[in-house]
């Protein structure tokens, strides 16, 4: 690698060529502030909050798209670059919605923290007309605040790169604004509900729809029993809302939270991926003998599923008729858990903490009840973040909480299943069962490392059973476009896909904790969140779906076998196309 010499603030400095100075910079342990950068998503020196010195140069240059040179001189710290950087804050604020106590975002706020750091405390000598704050709140899952809006367009980048591309700048000058074509409210276009535009946003423009509320009523109602169950990826997640490092796993943490929250059960939603595996594989398997429709394609993640929905929906017979592992979770409380302990379905209420907003979409879907027409499998799907919020309401000291277990009816998982929140996890958790039932043994090696890591695409063949089975794992809808096209094309001759919507996986959802961008952009969020997972699966003695004694009673007491009517009526759904625009 070439290197070439700068100096930074008079420090004289060694880096790669081809660096920009924002990333030079961070060799110097010098952090130049952004607003509108995120890296190889949004890099388009907009905002001009990066702006430094370069001796030599007629004006300030923004850091963020600037690249070195030997013998350059940057200052990142003069009263210019200074003065520069307030003004440009106090214009922001002058048409922004200063309701700062009342905001979600606040404390967590890119552009409140950069306030506080350089001193601005008051806009009001450019305070003026303000374009109109439209808010947008008409889908389950999100809304949209322009009020809040700094025009920085990250949130557009992130839609781009989700292939989706339903927001953008609407009208010019004075008047711009983020919307969808021709002012259609986010309900009326092929929004996949992802909510990568959520963690991509540096102020309180876009939210989650909070229903921290309805959990807390429904937790003071003493006519409703009420479960919780969560997601694999959020006890690697969750601790970053307190402080704690990127990647910790707080799963014991979490359980003593929820129940001093006061939930009636805690359960855990890798029970549900256990039993997606029994019978994701067993209609894998199926189709390979049978002569199914194959490429088979997981569909455990609601935004992938909405996206084929909109724009593959030729390929929608290729799509497993599996239902995620919230919603088997969910059926499953409401039918065998509640006829186990003699409970009224009609007075439960499932809560899921899920890493992802589409979830809070997939909840309110057709076909997914399996309980009666009036009783969804899941009731409420909040996301992390509204979790953390949760905690904080009620006040619990959550670092210092004990570590407890979860409650036993659904809290035996194996590792499988904990692998789920990370790109490949499905995969291989089906892997695992597919090869012990192809070979007809138990099979020794559990780690298929070749579908791991947080590339968007990569593939895999491996002969089990007397057959090639060419794998392929997608995240990131960008790279499912590209995968699916050769899907439609002939070109590509996979058995088995698994697609997830968020670039990483789950421990990457729309859900999860909003990192600034100084954190986002140079540190691999999906990496360290996944590796707890990969640790977690690595130290627990049943690796396998198919071996967890809980799956194996559930089978014998109420489903018969995998695959079996039963199954298909309380485990399985069914899709739509739907419009594209």
């Amino acid at each position: 690698m070439s290197m070439v010499n700068i100096k930074i603030n008079g420090m004289p400095l060694s880096v790669p060529a081809g660096s920009t100075i924002l990333e030079a910079a961070r060799f110097a342990g010098i952090n130049v502030p952004t607003l509108c950068f995120l890296k190889d998503v949004n890099e388009i020196g907009a905002c001009r909050m990066c702006v430094v010195e370069v001796k030599g140069a007629r004006s300030l240059v923004a850091a963020c798209v600037y690249p070195v040179n030997e013998g350059m001189e940057v200052f990142t710290n003069t009263p210019k670059v200074q003065q520069s950087r307030k003004m440009t804050l106090e214009l922001l604020l002058s048409v922004h919605d200063r309701k700062c106590l009342t905001c979600k975002r606040s404390g967590s706020c890119e552009l409140q923290s950069l306030c506080y750091e350089l001193g601005v405390d008051d806009a009001e000598h450019f305070d003026g007309s303000k374009p109109e704050a439209l808010v947008d709140e008409t889908t389950d899952y999100l809304v949209r605040d322009n009020g809040k809006c700094i025009l920085c367009r990250r949130c557009v980048a992130a839609c781009a790169n989700q292939h989706v591309s339903v927001i953008g700048p609407n009208s010019r000058g004075f008047d711009t604004h983020i919307g969808c074509m021709f002012e259609r409210p986010l309900s009326d276009v092929a929004c996949v509900s992802c909510g990568q535009c959520v963690v991509s946003c540096p102020t309180g423009a876009l939210t989650e729809r909070d229903q921290c509320g309805e959990v807390m009523a429904a937790i003071n109602d003493p006519e409703k029993y009420v479960v919780v169950q969560t997601a694999p990826a959020i006890r690697a997640t969750l601790g970053e809302c307190f402080g704690m490092p990127v990647g910790t796993n707080v799963k014991g943490k979490m359980v003593a939270a929820l129940r001093r929250l006061g939930f009636d059960k805690v359960f855990d939603t890798d029970f549900g991926a256990d039993l997606t595996i029994m019978e994701e594989a067993t209609e894998f398997l199926g189709r390979v003998k049978n002569g199914g429709v194959l490429p088979m394609i997981t569909s455990c993640s609601p935004g992938w599923v909405k996206f084929c929905e909109h724009y593959f929906p030729d390929l929608l017979p290729n799509v497993s008729s599996c239902k995620s592992p919230q919603q088997m979770t969910g059926a499953m409380i409401k039918t065998w858990f509640a006829e186990k302990n003699n409970l009224d379905p009609k007075n439960i209420v499932v809560v899921s903490v899920m890493p992802c907003t589409a979830k809070k979409f997939e909840i309110k879907r057709d076909d997914m009840s399996a309980a009666g027409e009036e009783l969804p499998d899941t009731d409420i799907a909040i996301t992390t973040r509204e979790l953390s919020r949760l905690i904080n309401m009620a006040h619990l000291d959550f670092v210092n909480l004990p570590d407890e277990e979860f409650d036993d009816a659904m809290g035996v998982s194996t590792g499988a299943a904990a692998i789920f929140g990370a790109t490949g996890g499905v995969m291989e958790a089906a892997l695992r069962t597919a090869a012990d039932v192809l070979e007809g043994k138990s099979v020794e090696n559990v780690e298929y490392t070749e579908v791991r890591g947080t590339e968007g695409i990569k593939e895999a063949v491996y002969h089990v059973g007397g057959m090639d089975v060419k794998v392929a794992v997608v995240s990131g809808l960008n790279n499912a476009n590209e995968v699916l096209e050769k899907v439609r094309s002939g070109e590509a001759d996979y058995h088995f896909i698994e697609i997830m919507c968020c670039p990483g996986g789950c421990v990457n959802g729309g859900g999860q904790p909003i990192q600034p961008s100084t954190v986002r952009s140079f540190t691999d969020l999906k990496a360290d969140r996944a590796r707890a997972l990969y640790e977690e699966d690595k130290n627990l003695p049943l690796r396998k779906s198919h071996e967890s004694p809980l799956i194996k009673l559930v089978y014998e007491e109420y489903l018969g076998e995998p695959g079996s009517h039963k199954a298909h009526e309380l485990l399985h759904t069914s899709y739509v196309a739907r419009k594209k625009y």
